[in-house]
């Protein structure tokens, strides 16, 4: 279908004026920190987020999204410039101030449009709408993303970064064809949005038909593999994202089937991330993505949500493997989001930017001559040997990016000179001009190092990764979590704002049904559950037998989406049913059980066509078709017997326990003065032991 002015219409013209303006130019992805009151109409200086608090003081008349703005378009008669964007977003820097610090656009701007700001952070829901209608009309998406809508919100036209001259002729275009050329906008906007309806609710119209669990497990992996770049790690191409989802159902396919391909591509993919640019390898924490195939060159901006999911996976494979390069890793970057990303109540901020100073990467490189002044001979030749840096510099204007040489092994980052070669510039870089913070904190991402903290808890048993996440999961319940288990999304500065959405409630969901599992404090373990039955109230499509992404009370939302692919994160639904299915074997309640394996079949047929695109799905195909190890501990010693048995990978297990019979699975199972554990599948438990060893013989392939 072509979405866009079709040869045969009027707005033919403009179709080809938007498309030369639009040739050329490459998706850029993502900026900075300003906060004053808004000007000329600026409606931006009470809002919650950083993002949007740096474009308060912008000539450009701003509104959040709203019924102001939309009842102002309507009465007015103008089109809506829908903007969005991050605050760690460059790209988004550089346009605002190329274009929406400039008064001659601004001016246009306010005289013909209405314009909207929105953080693509705080409203995923709306980023969903207006990306899928950039990428629907260019093939492509990216941030910022500029669209046009008209007064009702229909997109009629989309894109992402634009120069002052471009977009100020894109203004000019678009307001002549709507004040010339209504009628074919109009119906632009109702094809296109009928389209983008189509593909945020094709899960209701899901076709179930599919191969076995065993057969479809194998499709999705061999999906998998075919994409696996063996050399360099990560899948073939560039840019690479991490996609921690989709390595986290490899690495449980290697533990169940006994795949040595399968745990290659894993660990390859967390080597050369190590080694590379992607990390920090002064300071710990994941960059969001690297634009070269070997993980050299970052895109700078560090996300709560990459680092969250990727302690988790590495957490995990140093369970599975025991490689002390794996753990030297998790500690880092634990250290980083101690450092730089908590809260002093207890919450996890968003992002760092990836620019400071005006220069993206600027507090992350180095020119030889400073690192020669800072360091002694010895010091910079050891240097010299593990790094692949030089006079000349491996990145832009003889800069260096550290990533190591490729002579070296992650190991020589623990040589002494080396050691103390990266702490005196880690040193020196702390008093460089730092990238600014976005310091909202979001349920959903702050759920997701909840987890993270956790698992680093059960691979290290460091006593204060689990208090880390015990104060992060008090804080969301202090300031987050309503009555009757409704919540707020967004905190900052002591206050809350925008109602939850589904990867909200799945994310918490599961982080504390993690969190109880580890602590065996049952409160975690009601308040996950509260959750899902929240959830299964507001949330539920019985049509679709999936989540929506809001309630149906919404407002001004022209689509209530039902996600089921994994993107950066996972399928909130796909954990949605990951979490259910483990709550179901803890509690014996076949009704989450069914509910998730529901969910499941409905989703086999996109399992076995895009195998990346599903993989949190795969995750529970898995845990279907080799069973769930279900293992009770009671007694005095029960959180101890529980790390011991813990620090294990065991993807396919549910643990509860205490000293208390206070769980279906706890039935019947206590004895006094003892420490038991009990492993049961199917709620047939095999006889006890008190040896955590004998407990693992039972519970492994």
């Amino acid at each position: 279908m072509t979405l866009l002015f079709p040869q045969n219409t009027a707005g033919q013209w403009l179709f080809k004026t938007i498309m030369a303006i639009f040739t050329g130019m490459c998706v850029l992805s993502c900026h900075a920190d300003r906060k004053s009151l808004g000007q000329s109409g600026n409606h931006l200086g009470n809002a919650s987020s950083p993002y949007l608090l740096e474009h308060a003081d912008n000539p450009v008349g701003w509104y959040e999204w709203g019924d102001e703005a939309l009842k102002k378009a309507k009465e007015e008669n103008k089109p809506l410039i829908i903007s969005i964007g991050y605050a760690a977003c460059h790209w988004c820097h550089v346009m605002e101030e190329e274009s929406f610090m400039d008064t001659a656009v601004a001016n246009y701007m306010n005289a013909h449009f209405v314009s909207i700001k929105i953080d693509r952070e705080e409203r995923p829901d709306l980023d969903e709408i207006y990306m899928n209608a950039a990428q629907l009309i260019n093939g492509n998406g990216g941030w910022p993303l500029n669209a046009f809508a008209l007064p009702d919100g229909k997109p009629f036209y989309a894109g992402t970064y634009f120069s002052k001259d471009q977009w100020l002729k894109l203004l000019q275009n678009i307001h002549k064809a709507y004040e010339q050329d209504n009628a074919t906008l109009t119906k632009q906007s109702e094809d296109l949005t009928q389209e983008i309806r189509k593909i945020q609710t094709a899960a209701a119209d899901a076709d179930t038909s599919a191969e076995g669990n065993g057969t479809l497990y194998e499709l999705v992996y061999k999906g998998l593999l075919d994409q696996v770049d063996f050399a360099d790690g990560g899948f073939k191409g560039a840019p690479k994202f991490p996609t921690p989802v989709r390595w986290e159902f490899l690495m449980q396919y290697a533990y169940l089937t006994k795949d040595k391909k399968a745990l290659s591509a894993t660990t390859t993919l967390l080597d050369k991330m190590a080694r590379g640019g992607i990390y920090d390898q002064l300071g710990g924490g994941f960059a969001r993505y690297a634009t070269d195939d070997q993980w050299r060159v970052p895109h700078f901006e560090k996300m709560l949500y990459d680092n969250a999911q990727l302690v988790s996976l590495y957490a995990h494979a140093y369970q599975l493997t025991g490689n002390e390069n794996y753990r030297r890793i998790i500690k880092e970057t634990l250290s980083f989001v101690k450092r730089e990303l908590t809260s002093a109540e207890g919450g996890f901020y968003s992002s760092i930017n990836a620019d400071s100073e005006g220069k993206e990467g600027k507090f992350y490189v180095w020119q030889y001559d400073e690192m020669a002044r800072l360091l002694d001979a010895p010091e910079l030749a050891a240097l010299e040997k593990t790094f692949a840096i030089s006079k000349k510099g491996n990145w832009e204007k003889g800069e260096n990016i550290l990533y190591l040489d490729q002579s070296a092994g992650l190991s020589d980052l623990s040589e002494p000179l080396v050691a103390k070669a990266r702490g005196k510039l880690f040193a020196a870089r702390a008093k460089r001009v730092h990238p600014s913070l976005d310091d909202k904190i979001l349920v959903s991402w702050n759920a997701l190092m909840l987890k993270g903290y956790v698992d680093a808890y059960r691979a290290l048993g460091d006593p204060a990764y689990l208090q880390a996440a015990e104060e992060n999961a008090r804080f969301l319940e202090k300031y987050m979590l309503g009555r009757n288990f409704r919540l707020q999304r967004s905190f900052r500065r002591q206050k809350v704002s925008i109602d939850a959405f589904l990867e909200d409630y799945a994310f918490l969901a599961d982080a504390t049904l993690h969190l109880y599992q580890s602590n065996f404090n049952k409160h975690w373990f009601d308040v996950s559950e509260g959750l899902i039955e929240y959830a299964d109230t507001y949330l539920f499509d019985a049509e679709s037998n999936f989540y929506t992404t809001h309630t149906a009370k919404k407002e001004n939302i022209l689509i209530n989406s039902i996600g089921v692919n994994d993107g950066v994160v996972p399928s909130a639904n796909g954990i949605m049913s990951l979490t259910q299915y483990r709550l179901g074997k803890i509690l014996y309640d076949e009704k989450y059980v069914t509910n998730a394996r529901k969910m499941l079949d409905r989703i086999k047929f996109s399992l076995a066509t895009d195998a990346s695109s599903y993989t949190s799905w795969a995750l529970l195909l898995g845990l279907e078709h080799y069973g769930t190890y279900e293992v009770a501990i009671l007694g005095k010693n029960a959180l101890g017997q529980n790390l011991l048995l813990q620090k294990y990978y065991l993807p396919n297990a549910v643990f509860a326990g205490g000293e208390n019979e206070n769980l279906p699975l706890l039935d019947d199972k206590k004895v006094a003065g003892q420490t038991r554990i009990y492993v049961c599948k199917d709620k047939v438990c095999k006889l006890p032991t008190d040896e955590v060893d004998q407990a693992l013989k039972m519970v492994t392939f």
